[in-house]
């Protein structure tokens, strides 16, 4: 069973374990402008709130790639670091587990009331999803995080819940 976490980043590194998982970052935007995002394109970045899902499983697991993505990259890479430059992460939501289920946190945002694509293929480019990243003109509540999470347990009982 996954032990799932709601963290402010303040104490986030300290609470963190090398363990694999799966991640969504809270960013908050309190202006306009447009990033270039690679080789992906131009992104309007509006006031508001964005949620950005991912999963590590990698070495070092979810206290790595949280360690990345809680400070500015000096050399973007992902599509991720480029946006970390323009906004603030407000929160940090994850869960341990050694299936990604970043996908299905996606399906479930993607369909909740008030959620929008502010980038199609961002931080997708490697699977079928339409984004990993979604915006929110409120600050995303408690409850989205229960209902991914729930997402995700029900998806190692049943891979297809989602579907």
């Amino acid at each position: 069973m996954s032990q799932s976490q709601l963290v402010g980043t303040r104490n986030a590194l300290t609470t963190l374990k090398s363990a694999p998982g799966t991640y969504a970052l809270v960013l908050g935007s309190n202006s306009s402008g447009v990033i270039q995002i690679g080789s992906l394109g131009p992104l309007q970045v509006v006031p508001g709130f964005y949620v950005y899902v991912g999963s590590a499983m990698g070495p070092g697991g979810i206290r790595a790639r949280l360690s990345h993505h809680l400070r500015p990259a000096p050399h973007p890479h992902w599509h991720i670091d480029y946006l970390r430059t323009r906004v603030d992460v407000e929160q940090v939501w994850f869960t341990y587990n050694s299936e990604p289920a970043e996908h299905q946190w996606a399906k479930c945002l993607v369909a909740m009331r008030g959620s929008s694509l502010p980038m199609p293929r961002f931080g997708s480019s490697d699977c079928a999803c339409p984004s990993h990243l979604f915006f929110f003109k409120q600050c995303p509540s408690r409850r989205i995080v229960d209902l991914l999470l729930d997402g995700s347990s029900k998806r190692r009982k049943d891979s297809s819940n989602l579907d």
